[in-house]
């Protein structure tokens, strides 16, 4: 029975010849020639009954029919494209930075890419390709280091040297240290300096899912307008090197006053008032109009302050957290009887 061949891999090669090929199949031993066409392998060894490994020919550009010849007939044929020798030339990789740990998928292109086979950052082989065109390659990164990495890639025409556009640049990972506060009011607004490292390039900061604006200060530094949110949030900041660590953020409802007991009082100093309320348990300051004063926090609704003196008439009474500022309830002072 003939022998028969099933695949060649790889399915092409240059036009000078002398790379290996692999052709799998059934029947080889034996075999006593391989041609390409009309064109005998320069040398090829029997592996195996299903394999063999040949040294392709010199040939001219196009497809070739690659055959077995044994002495019990010659296979089937399977194709074999013969390219002519194009240097591969790299023009720019994009995106051009992401994360040291790889999984960035980059659009390589350049001129001669057709036949790739092999895509390379600093020699490390790329997670996988496509050749899309023969100016387009797709093209997954591996891990690297930190800095810049030539891009290569391999064709039966040879290796791409490095220019201006190969290169892709492996980011550290961003890392936050501190928040200047770790809670705030849930209308948001304010500005926060986060510290941290590798910061520079910053794409996003989000409190949990809602996006910041803000200024990268500097690879350690960065300005922040908190976004309206509620509950938990966590901080974190997004860079070409990846997502950082998060940072725990409290979004504090506004407090707020309900009653004051008792409502009035003299216009000396001393008299213990209790604030009833909701979210008071971070209270930072109880005013009286201008005036604060001392104040004891008993739980989340309830807090005993002491009144001022003052002259007689209402007075407006507040209460700041980190939620903001409540409205105000009236105070009477009364003023003692004249004798």
């Amino acid at each position: 029975m003939a022998p028969t061949v099933s695949t060649v891999s790889p399915s092409q090669g240059p036009t000078s010849g002398g790379n290996t090929v692999t052709i799998t199949g059934a029947g080889l031993t034996g075999a006593t020639a391989v041609r390409f066409g009309t064109t005998p392998a320069a040398s090829y060894t029997v592996n195996s009954s299903t394999q063999i490994t040949a040294v392709a020919p010199a040939r001219s550009a196009g497809s070739a029919p690659v055959t077995v010849v044994s002495p019990t007939g010659t296979s089937n044929s399977v194709a074999y494209t013969f390219i002519a020798a194009v240097l591969p030339s790299v023009t720019a990789v994009s995106p051009s930075s992401g994360p040291t740990s790889g999984g960035t998928t980059v659009a390589v292109t350049g001129t001669g890419l057709t036949g790739a086979t092999a895509v390379t950052f600093d020699d490390t082989p790329a997670l996988s390709f496509t050749v899309n065109s023969a100016t387009l390659i797709t093209a997954v990164t591996p891990a690297g280091k930190v800095g810049a990495a030539v891009v290569a890639v391999i064709t039966p025409g040879g290796q791409s040297a490095a220019s201006p556009g190969a290169y892709f640049f492996y980011a550290a990972p961003p890392q936050l240290h501190s928040a200047s506060a770790t809670a705030g009011p849930t209308a948001g607004g304010f500005t926060v300096t986060l510290t941290g490292s590798n910061l520079l390039n910053a794409s996003a900061v989000l409190f949990g899912p809602n996006s910041a604006t803000y200024t990268v200060v500097s690879d350690t530094q960065i300005n922040v307008t908190v976004p309206a949110g509620t509950g938990t949030a966590p901080i974190t900041v997004i860079t070409p090197g990846g997502t950082s660590n998060p940072l725990s953020f409290a979004y504090i409802p506004a407090p707020a006053l309900t009653a004051l007991v008792p409502t009035s009082g003299p216009t000396s100093s001393g008299t213990v008032i209790t604030l009833i309320g909701t979210a008071l348990a971070t209270t930072t300051a109880v005013r009286f109009d201008m005036s604060a004063v001392p104040f004891t926090v008993v739980s989340d609704t309830q807090i005993t302050a002491t009144a001022p003196s003052g002259p007689a008439g209402p007075v407006s009474v507040t209460v700041t957290t980190q939620g903001g500022t409540s409205a105000g309830l009236a105070y009477t002072r009364i003023a003692e009887p004249a004798i």
